[in-house]
């Protein structure tokens, strides 16, 4: 009886594990059944990247491209602040990625040729500076024009903006690499200034177009003056695209006054990597000194003033708008376009 019962136990406990492994390779195969095979995969990976390219997704805004650094870096700012004011998602062309990439660590995601070409944009005029209209600007896929270079846009986000125009470590190091080896009178100075002279096209364009000038060898003696009043170890670093007109202008008897960068406005990374990591700014005219002196702070000279009152620049500038109220202007001597 005893071998009966262990005989009938075995056999319940084979059919019970047979049970077991047919329902097991079943829904095994089931379950292998619902995975496509590796090419199916493939294709359904090179669908969706497909669908992602050709169709855009909904409210994107961006923004036209012109001008160089100093101008593209305020196209930059402009598009994330009035995108994320107006609650939409911004994206760059990929001209403007290639101009501030290589430079800033910037976080705005690169909307590529061939998604732009397929978007309806409404083209969006703005003038320099923030208007209370532009809290509200109709359309999903917006393309922001005209040639914004305001703080008044942007500065409410400063330390967002100033994050996103951190320079890449091997650009800031670099400079400050640079500014290591300066010496005054065989002494590492504590204070560095930065000095812009924005001249090249500028020299013609300003008293021929604009009725305005340039800075001049007057101006910058003033601002260098202002700045030796107040700090007893500095330095000042030159950088401009006509160095050879400040090497003849600019008073370096001192041995405070170093003529550096390159000045070459097709990879203007280094000179203004210089200018950033000063302590102060002085600079002349153009959104690149601009730039330069909201991102190293400090204390700021600029020329003030420096077109005629009925000149055609003033209907497009506002100087109230361009430079920051704790900005010092050193007004410009007028007197060679009065001759004309």
């Amino acid at each position: 009886m005893t071998n009966n019962l262990e005989l009938l136990s075995s056999h319940v406990t084979h059919f019970i594990f047979f049970v077991f492994m047919a329902s097991t390779v079943f829904h095994l195969k089931q379950r292998l059944n619902t995975i496509p095979p590796p090419w199916e995969v493939e294709a359904q990976y090179q669908r969706r990247t497909q669908s992602l390219t050709s169709s855009p997704p909904k409210g994107i805004w961006t923004v036209n491209v012109q001008g160089r650094l100093g101008n593209q870096m305020g196209e930059y700012a402009t598009l994330y602040a009035l995108a994320k004011m107006n609650g939409r998602r911004a994206y760059i062309p990929t001209q403007l990625h290639n101009t501030l990439a290589p430079i800033f660590k910037i976080t705005l995601p690169v909307l590529h040729d061939a998604v732009v070409s397929k978007i309806p944009w409404k083209n969006y005029l703005l003038n320099d500076w923030m208007e209370e209209r532009y809290r509200h600007i109709p359309g999903e896929y917006v393309r922001l024009t005209g040639y914004p270079c305001s703080w008044t846009f942007y500065h409410h986000l400063r330390e967002e903006i100033l994050q996103e125009f951190t320079l890449h470590d091997h650009v800031r190091q670099e400079a400050q690499t640079y500014l290591q080896t300066l010496q005054v009178n065989g002494s590492r100075p504590k204070t560095f200034v930065g000095v812009h002279v924005r001249r090249g096209d500028y020299v013609q364009l300003m008293p021929n177009v604009w009725k305005g000038v340039v800075a001049g060898r007057q101006y910058l003696q003033r601002a260098l003056d202002w700045f030796r009043a107040r700090y007893s170890s500095l330095i000042f670093v030159v950088t401009s695209n006509g160095m050879a007109w400040c090497q003849e202008n600019i008073d370096a008897s001192r041995g405070d006054v170093v003529f550096a960068g390159n000045g070459i406005e097709g990879s203007p990374a280094k000179d203004f990597a210089l200018l950033t990591q000063c302590n102060h700014t002085i600079m002349t005219i153009g959104t690149f000194g601009i730039w330069a002196a909201y991102l190293a702070g400090g204390e700021v000279i600029y020329l003030a003033n420096y077109t005629l009152p009925d000149s055609p620049f003033l209907r497009i500038f506002k100087p109230e708008a361009t430079f920051l109220p704790e900005w010092m202007g050193i007004e410009a001597d007028l007197s060679p376009l009065l001759k004309q």
